[in-house]
């Protein structure tokens, strides 16, 4: 991979498919978000498919910042791109009902992190129960998007129970 010493990279990866991809950060678009994450790692969870954004896995997250210290929406979208690394912060009641999926409780009170992966075009990020959910895009994937994209594609055809997604640094 080229670039400068001071750029950070991160490996992306399915554990039970055995895919993975690189993810350059990008942190001279979201260098709160980056820092936040790039401290956090490793973190790994149940991988989810997207029900409204199209073509997105995910995974949820206990908060992982430092207390008081939740990044600021950075670099934002609501229209990601395929290789697009999104951060988005969750109050509970915002994903509180069974329509989502969720085998975990998620209530007024609670907040999720969500890290999402996108892996083709066509993303519009518009809730039916919110409304618009810009996210954060802190990473751009940057190597074996074509091989994770046929992974997230099988995942969503034949399911993601007993998948993980995980970010570790690289």
């Amino acid at each position: 991979m080229e670039g400068m010493a001071d750029d950070r990279y991160i490996e992306v990866s399915l554990a039970a498919r055995g895919i993975h991809c690189t993810a350059k950060l990008l942190t001279d678009r979201a260098p709160i978000t980056c820092a936040t994450v790039w401290n956090a790692l490793p973190l790994s969870g149940d991988v989810y498919h997207a029900k409204y954004a199209r073509n997105e896995i995910y995974a949820l997250f206990p908060p992982f910042a430092e207390a008081g210290s939740e990044p600021p929406l950075e670099n934002p979208t609501v229209t990601p791109i395929p290789g697009d690394l999104c951060y988005f912060a969750f109050a509970g009641a915002e994903l509180g009902t069974k329509s989502y999926g969720y085998d975990r409780e998620v209530g007024p009170g609670t907040t999720l992190i969500d890290l999402a992966l996108f892996y083709e075009r066509n993303n519009l990020l518009l809730n039916g129960d919110v409304g618009w959910v810009p996210g954060t895009v802190w990473g751009e994937v940057v190597e074996g998007l074509p091989e994770m994209a046929a992974a997230c594609n099988d995942l969503w055809r034949t399911g993601a129970a007993g998948e993980t997604l995980s970010f570790r640094r690289a």
